[in-house]
């Protein structure tokens, strides 16, 4: 979720440290390339497709109505109980705090602390 909402947002940053930390992880490089055309790739669950189409739905703006439809929260509390539904949206949340520091700061992967920003 938090690649694709850095893929979303255009953040090379978030790109960057997630592909990094996914890797660390162990995820294989199909299913981290996958993510920006999650839509038709064959590397995801039903559960994670849903995941990646709330993260969209948060961070896309939809000029005609609501961008979390009841239809996108039926299906997403079909994969997820409401502990994990409240995980799920505490998560988006949280790492959509630090978009607009990644946006505006413009911090760069690997630099040592306090010469993070470019001016």
């Amino acid at each position: 979720m938090q690649l694709r909402a850095g893929q979303i947002v255009g953040s090379t940053y978030h790109t960057i440290r997630v592909t990094g930390s996914l890797r660390k992880l162990g995820e294989t490089e199909e299913r981290i390339t996958a993510v920006a055309s999650w839509q038709n790739a064959p590397y995801f669950t039903e559960a994670e497709r849903v995941a990646l189409e709330l993260v969209e739905a948060v961070l896309t703006p939809n000029p005609f109505g609501e961008r979390v439809s009841d239809e996108l929260f039926a299906r997403a509390s079909a994969h997820y109980d409401d502990t994990a539904l409240w995980t799920l949206t505490v998560a988006i949340g949280h790492f959509s705090l630090f978009i607009p520091v990644a946006l505006i700061g413009k911090p760069i992967p690997g630099r040592p602390p306090g010469k993070n920003y470019t001016k």
